[in-house]
């Protein structure tokens, strides 16, 4: 007796830690299932495979009821900082003195994209019963891992913020390789994800984490961007702190050259998509699930409706800069920034330009989308109270 009666509040404790670790573990187990199953889904050529399949994986994890708990707040917290360090990197210096002759009409061609999207947003916010604060972070095209990341931020439902982008990444995955080889009619259609073997493509291709040869050095800088952009974002009073300030730190770092070679890649990049992912999915409900299915007709009429206008955005930017249709269009397709890349190297095409374009865009809407929020809200409460004057 007097044994057992000594164990027992070891007993106790011992309980209390499984139980209170069991959640975070069972969500580590499941981001390591999505990781693995993300890199099965790139090598079958799934757009943003790591964000769809995780975003999947947590949407049938919380219907089903698998995961109850709630996602860790810190590692979500983490995934933002680091996917901030990743946008605020795209504004590659080098590329953009390529194309500085451009940077006039480059820089009209992208503000008129983000105009016609909030335009379109606007409109389908009047069609459906969605917020105009949702229908526009749905519709702004491009940086969607950020975007949703900092939805609930901005009082966005990130679920369906996260539908809508998701719907226009893979609309634009999909038809930017067949716009592209149609204009390359000589150009080698392939798929080079598929000249790996699929045991193959399931593991890592490196452990290559940063773009440094100095991994350690490079995750320190990168801890550093994560941490001082953090606490930047908080002290200006940025919407999404934890993503905003670290875009822009590290923005002001690649420009001055005071730092480089942190840039995620790799394992650490796609973990940091399936951390977004998840905690995402994990906020689906059967109630949403049914509403965003009755979206679906208008949403993806919309997402048409803006590939449509950036076409013809493309088209007049080609012949106001003396470039290619092709080479414009890539330049100009709302979002997919990954995709578009992939295909403008696999046809040829411009990629200084096209990237220089695309992560022009990616960092102003991502900038741009809180004061395009606050913009609509307050024009929506205007309204409201003259129409009730």
């Amino acid at each position: 007796m007097p044994f057992s009666t000594t164990l027992l509040p070891s007993v106790r404790s011992s309980t209390y830690l499984r139980a209170a670790a069991s959640p975070a573990v069972h969500w580590l187990l499941l981001a390591t299932f999505c990781y693995f199953l993300g890199n099965a889904a790139r090598w079958a050529g799934v757009p943003a495979a790591h964000l769809l399949t995780s975003l999947v994986v947590g949407v049938l994890a919380s219907l089903s009821g698998a995961m109850r708990s709630r996602f860790p707040a810190r590692a979500n917290r983490s995934a933002q900082a680091v996917a901030g360090v990743l946008m605020g990197s795209y504004l590659d210096p080098a590329a953009v003195r390529s194309v500085i002759g451009s940077i006039g009409p480059l820089t009209c061609a992208t503000l008129a994209t983000v105009v016609l999207c909030l335009g379109v947003a606007l409109v389908l916010s009047r069609l459906t019963r969605m917020s105009r604060g949702d229908a526009v972070l749905g519709m702004v095209p491009g940086g969607s891992a950020a975007i949703i990341a900092c939805a609930d931020d901005l009082d966005a439902d990130s679920r369906v913020v996260a539908f809508m982008q998701y719907l226009r990444v893979g609309v634009v995955a999909a038809s930017a390789p067949v716009v592209a080889l149609s204009l390359h009619a000589t150009a080698q259609a392939g798929n080079p994800a598929h000249a790996q073997p699929f045991v193959s493509a399931l593991l890592p291709d490196s452990l290559t984490l940063v773009n440094s040869s100095h991994t350690l050095a490079g995750l320190l800088v990168l801890a550093v961007l994560c941490v001082l952009g953090s606490s930047v974002g908080r002290r200006l009073r940025l919407p999404a702190p934890m993503l905003l300030g670290p875009m822009l730190l590290t923005a002001v770092g690649v420009f001055t050259g005071v730092a480089h070679g942190f840039q995620p890649v790799g394992p650490l990049q796609d973990a940091v998509f399936v951390v977004i992912g998840l905690e995402v999915g994990s906020r689906f409900t059967r109630p949403t699930v049914r509403h965003v299915g009755r979206m679906l007709p208008h949403v993806l009429a919309a997402t048409l409706a803006i590939c449509l206008m950036c076409a013809a955005l493309a088209a007049a930017l080609a012949a106001g800069v003396g470039i290619s249709f092709d080479d414009a269009y890539l330049a100009t397709t709302p979002g997919g920034i990954n995709a578009v890349l992939a295909t403008a190297a696999s046809v040829h095409a411009d990629v200084a330009f096209i990237s220089t374009a695309q992560s022009l865009r990616l960092f102003l809407v991502v900038m741009l989308s809180p004061l395009l929020i606050r913009w609509v809200t307050s024009y929506g409460s205007r309204s409201v109270r003259k129409h009730a004057a």
